[in-house]
């Protein structure tokens, strides 16, 4: 699928190119094209050099991890669930709290540490992966749930809408909880029904009902904060627990006599080489999201929707919004710059603003995610992936329109 789709890319482009040069005089359009392949191509390469210090800092910190045997504790614990959630993976693999680890990173916003833990955890699944070229169930089990990952506190959606000038900045962030959850669960509901994972297991049911559990509560705590407090909390949370949790891991390090120092450059060696191996993948997936985005088809979509809105006479307004939800599986940058942008030209306190925060953190960018985790471990089969990632992000996306008109006050 991802073949067809990356050359329908390119193809639709220079059509609707085409279109516009000959019918529209646009005699620009394939500038604009060829320039976003180049800005595209650089923009890979400065992504991949940009993760080497990103990625052998948290690679280092997870060797530390692993040689303190804090990471076999882990997978002791969480073993009853593993079991029935990857049931190919054995139940002592330092896989398991790697995943752990990644996945709380997400919950709790830190995407400077959930790649790098996240491209750990492919490395070790790997490991065991009969098929070295094809992703196995429980890697792409594990890719849905980064792609549609429950962000707890979105901070940098929160300080965007603050230096725009948005009344109420942290007003999306229940809606932004609801989205994101709903496009989750649709991932892991998808999969688990594939992948024939007992939906009525009780330690499944536990940990499920114990997650739901935590949103509440931690939604009620935020709901009685007042709004400024609020986003104060919300920056500072993620990063109190993150230095909390390095400083934890130097000191059991310490007290098992680990060699601190050594272990973690040891470990930080790995980076530079996963950095180098995701470049081609991630080359290949920009140029053709900037030929796709430079060739003006989404505005072309967008238009069509509200033509078609207003022929029924429905509501229009969530199409100004739109934009930002068909950037969003593709380009991280280029859904902010969205979302930024119909900030600037409809307000941020406008309708427009607000369902596109909302979208913004509705679910995570597919493409990228899929093409990093993927590329690091050099699969190019990638079977049913992306086919669910894309129904999660949908489901996501419409969810948070949804709750947009429900939430949304002048």
């Amino acid at each position: 699928m991802i073949n067809i789709l990356w050359a329908g890319m390119f193809l639709s482009a220079i059509f609707v190119a085409a279109y516009q040069l000959i019918f529209l005089q646009n005699y620009e359009i394939f500038s604009q094209i060829t320039n976003a392949i180049f800005q595209n191509a650089q923009s890979a390469v400065e992504i991949s050099i940009g993760l080497i210090g990103i990625l052998s800092f948290w690679l280092g910190i997870l060797k530390l991890i692993e040689n303190a045997h804090i990471a076999e504790k882990i997978s002791e614990k969480l073993t009853p669930l593993f079991r029935v959630l990857m049931k190919d993976v054995p139940a002592n693999s330092p896989a398991i709290s790697t995943v752990v680890l990644n996945m709380a990173a997400n919950f709790l916003g830190l995407d400077n540490a959930a790649t790098p833990m996240g491209l750990k955890a492919m490395e070790q699944l790997q490991e065991h992966n009969p098929s070295k070229d094809e992703a196995s169930d429980a890697q792409i089990l594990f890719m849905i749930l980064n792609a549609s990952s429950v962000t707890l506190i979105p901070i940098t959606i929160f300080m965007y809408r603050a230096q725009m000038g948005a009344t109420h900045p942290t007003d999306v962030f229940i809606p932004i909880l609801l989205a994101t959850s709903v496009s989750t669960l649709t991932g892991f509901i998808l999969v688990a029904i594939r992948q024939k994972i007992d939906l009525t297991n009780r330690t499944l049911l536990k940990w499920l009902g114990g997650f739901v559990l935590l949103i509440v509560a931690l939604t009620s705590f935020f709901l009685y904060l007042e709004p400024s407090l609020r986003l104060a909390l919300s920056s500072a949370l993620g990063n109190i627990i993150l230095i909390f949790l390095l400083g934890a891991v130097v000191y059991i390090a310490l007290r098992h006599k680990i060699k601190c120092y050594e272990v973690f450059v040891d470990g930080a060696k790995e980076g530079f080489s996963i950095a180098l191996n995701i470049l081609p993948y991630l080359l290949a997936m920009l140029v053709a999201i900037g030929v796709f985005r430079a060739s003006g088809i989404l505005d072309m979509i967008v238009d069509g929707i509200k033509f078609c809105c207003d022929k029924l006479n429905l509501d229009s307004g969530f199409a100004d919004a739109l934009p930002t939800a068909f950037m969003k599986p593709l380009s991280g940058s280029g859904a902010r710059a969205m979302m930024i942008e119909t900030m600037q030209t409809f307000g941020p306190d406008s309708f427009a603003a607000f369902a596109s925060s909302v979208i913004q953190g509705s679910t995570e960018t597919t493409f990228y995610v899929l093409t990093v985790y993927f590329g690091a471990i050099n699969i190019s089969k990638t079977r049913y992936a992306l086919k669910y990632a894309l129904l999660s992000d949908l489901a996501g996306i419409l969810t948070a329109i949804g709750v947009a008109y429900l939430f949304y006050s002048k």
